[in-house]
């Protein structure tokens, strides 16, 4: 019979029950529903049903639950092709971009026409004529007069030094003619000249009215010559007239088709002297309009908005896109409109009942994944704080994805892969693959995107999760995200070529490739994030890394070296654990690694009170116990917890580690000092009432993790056996079987999911462990005489 099976005197120690005491301990099963609604009344579990709900409405808003998704992404070929369901239009850019244009170049450039300018340019010329009649010759001419009309050379030049002298033959005789016109034969220069002036001023009148433009920023403008352009007089924002660039250029206007060049028939005392007129006038007259840019282009923004956009109509049964063709962006743009049209069709009833639908499968989903969580991962649903954090992971994932896998990223594997790392990190592979299910099938759902899709994803997802049993180093996560690359990769391409009739055309067409390879990428990047993250990952989520693990247990952590320096007997404990935890733990599938490192800190409180604890005590000390009462010393025993704790959080040690400290008694009894308590108390009956086995009791909590409860057991197991006086196999399986069994009938384990196959395991694993730490040795013959 092993020392795990029932005892059959056990019956004998068991008080008879009567029919009717059996009987009444069956009680009525109550119903699932009965159940339910009483567990409402509690507002720990209430509080968290109501975070699920506010999760599942917010997945229901990130999902836009009310609406079907857009399924098409560039790239991708339908099978069948695309018919449009309805009558509808589409906006045609490239035609609307014409006609705004067309609708610019339309409006008029807007000038503003300066004071008028020609009163001044009348009385120049009267000063010209007059200096011309006063004249003799064209030497007496003055030099601003001769230029003015143009009877200068460049070689004559006044400007130019030495040109001043001998004017050409040509100018003689141009000036002489100009003379006499103006002078006349009778030499009455007076009235002559009042009636040159007089024609000259009805001549240029036509510029009066319309003013003159620079003809220099006319061509910089480049404005057609049969389009107008609208003059505004200063001052007013109203549109005075409209002209073509050629009436108010002066050039175009003096040419022979132009406005004055046609007049000078009408004016016969002016005709005679035309080249000379027309060089005063293209030398003395000014600019009078300037071009008002903001007018203009207010103007041209106006039309331009005015302008309706250009639409092409495409009636129901129009084929939107060809069957196997890749999707251009001129198709995306034309089944983003015939999408948009069938959603503006559909009505309130309609949505109501589809967001009703997503909101229950959402639920469905929900309660699944409840039922597992609640069952495997208590300690998840028992913190409100853990639960938002795990919520809140999803409900992003699932909004992320869904940014991401639109054009031009494609990269909602990124989000999925990440998040399943980080569960497999965080909790344990199964809730991973359980939330990248979850995940990939909603976001595969909400995205419109078909079977394939999600077998790729889950693919990705799994491989991801699968690789991640440990983590113990960066680069681990980093080769993990490689791999689950490679495995998008291959079942991408594989899927598309069983979903193809000929493998030729699968490796013809670049768009498979290319869309796998770049899944892939988007693999390896998760991977480098998560990696990147990691330490922010930990202490979001309140875990411990081997990375971090393996830094934690260097002997040269301040704490470790403070244990070492005012504890060494604690020290030399806390290593012995750690060996035999450590192997324990790796025996039932535990992590071992944490149960070492845990075993490293998990008596640092003993540091500030050594001196209490019989491990730092030397041959020849006395007991302070001695001195004081049961209840005193058992607060020093059980304050050394409190005392690891503070010093824990003090130096920021991961929550993990402590959890040793905080859970490696439990709520054991300090059995020793209680004993005392009661011998105490039975030698004065009258304070018998005076002990009460509560206080004599760690606080705890119990241990809430395997990992926990192999702790417990290797620190109690270790520091029974330093009392064995002749530790021999026998003994040392006697002694870790009773402190099992002690633990076990105590309730210590609970809440840590230990199986009693698991606690055979460990009683074989320490019992093991410590004989080959007490073997006995050969004695050599030195040693015998000395003895």
């Amino acid at each position: 019979m092993g020392p795990w099976s029932p005892r059959p005197d056990m019956a004998l120690f068991q008080s008879r029950k009567t029919r009717t005491s059996r009987a009444a301990e069956i009680k009525p099963t109550t119903s699932l529903v009965r159940r339910s609604v009483s567990s409402l009344h509690n507002r720990a579990i209430a509080a968290r049903i109501a975070l699920c709900f506010a999760a599942i409405v917010a997945t229901v808003v990130v999902v836009q639950g009310w609406k079907v998704p857009f399924p098409y992404r560039l790239g991708d070929r339908s099978e069948n092709g695309v018919i449009a369901k309805i009558e509808f239009e589409r906006p045609n850019p490239a035609a609307t971009e014409l006609a705004r244009l067309e609708a610019e170049n339309n409006v008029p450039a807007f000038f503003i026409k300066e004071n008028d300018t020609f009163d001044s340019l009348i009385a120049r010329f009267r000063i010209g004529l007059s200096n011309i009649a006063a004249a003799s010759t064209l030497a007496d001419l003055p030099t601003q007069s001769r230029i003015a009309f143009g009877l200068v050379t460049p070689e004559s030049n006044p400007r130019t030094p030495g040109s001043a002298s001998s004017p050409p033959t040509e100018m003689s005789k141009e000036f002489q003619d100009l003379r006499e016109a103006v002078v006349g034969p009778m030499g009455m220069a007076g009235n002559r000249i009042d009636d040159l002036v007089s024609d000259f001023e009805r001549f240029i009148s036509p510029l009066r009215k319309t003013g003159l433009a620079d003809p220099a920023e006319m061509e910089r403008l480049k404005i057609p010559r049969e389009q107008r352009v609208n003059i505004l007089i200063a001052g007013s924002d109203k549109v005075s007239l409209l002209a073509v660039p050629d009436e108010i250029q002066l050039p175009a206007l003096l040419s022979e088709t132009g406005l004055l060049g046609k007049a000078w028939r009408e004016y016969p005392r002016l005709d005679p002297i035309r080249t000379q007129l027309e060089r005063w006038l293209m030398s003395q007259a000014t600019v009078s309009l300037r071009y008002d840019s903001t007018a203009t282009q207010n103007a041209r923004l106006e039309a331009r908005e005015k302008t309706q956009p250009v639409t092409i109509r495409y009636n129901a049964g129009n084929v939107l896109q060809p069957a196997g063709k890749p999707i251009d962006e001129e198709s995306l743009a034309v089944l983003a409109a015939e999408y948009e049209a069938v959603e503006r069709t559909v009505t309130t009833d309609q949505r109501a009942a589809r967001l009703l639908t997503v909101f229950v499968m959402l639920c469905v989903l929900a309660a699944v994944n409840g039922y597992y969580v609640v069952h495997n991962e208590p300690r998840l649903v028992r913190s409100a704080g853990r639960l938002s954090i795990y919520l809140a992971c999803l409900v992003g994932t699932i909004a992320l994805g869904r940014f991401l896998s639109y054009d031009p990223w494609r990269a909602e594997v990124i989000p999925l892969v990440a998040t399943a790392m980080v569960f497999a990190v965080a909790y344990n592979q199964v809730l991973a693959t359980l939330m990248g299910f979850t995940l990939a099938l909603i976001v595969t759902i909400s995205t419109g995107d078909d079977l394939a899709q999600f077998i790729v994803l889950m693919s990705a997802v799994a491989t991801a999760v699968i690789s991640l049993s440990s983590v113990a180093s960066r680069s681990t996560i980093i080769k993990v995200g490689f791999g689950t690359g490679i495995a998008y990769f291959l079942v991408a391409c594989g899927l598309g070529i069983v979903q193809s009739q000929s493998t030729y055309e699968v490796w013809k067409d670049s768009t498979l490739i290319v869309s796998a390879l770049r899944g892939g990428g988007w693999c390896l990047v998760a991977g480098y994030l998560i990696a990147g993250s990691l330490p922010f990952i930990e202490k979001t989520f309140g875990v411990v890394t081997d990375i971090s693990l393996l830094e934690m247990s260097d002997i040269s952590h301040p704490l470790l070296q403070e244990l070492v320096r005012r504890a060494p007997g604690t020290y030399n404990h806390s290593i012995a654990v750690a060996t035999i935890g450590e192997t324990a733990a790796d025996r039932i599938g535990a992590n071992g690694l944490l149960v070492r490192v845990g075993a490293y800190y998990h008596d640092i409180g003993k540091m500030l009170k050594p001196q209490y604890f019989i491990e730092n005590m030397t041959e020849g000390m006395t007991s302070r116990h001695e001195s004081l009462a049961p209840a005193m010393s058992t607060l020093i025993i059980i304050g050394h917890v409190k005392d690891g704790v503070d010093l824990a959080r003090r130096h920021n040690l991961p929550q993990p580690l402590v959890d040793f400290i905080e859970q490696h008694h439990g709520t054991t009894l300090v059995e020793y000092f209680f004993r005392e308590a009661k011998n105490l108390a039975d030698q004065t009956p009258d304070h018998k009432r005076d002990v009460e086995e509560s206080a004599f009791r760690y606080p705890g909590p119990k241990p809430q993790t395997r990992e926990l409860g192999v702790m417990m057991i290797a620190d109690a197991v270790e520091s029974a056996s330093r009392t064995l006086a002749e530790p021999t196999p026998k003994r040392i399986e006697g002694l870790v079987h009773a402190i099992i069994m002690k633990r076990l009938l105590d309730g210590q384990f609970d809440e840590c999911n230990l199986t009693l196959n698991e606690l055979r395991i460990i009683e074989e694993s320490l019992t093991k462990s410590l004989i080959g730490i007490y073997h006995g040795r050969i004695k050599y013959p030195e040693q015998q005489r000395s003895a």
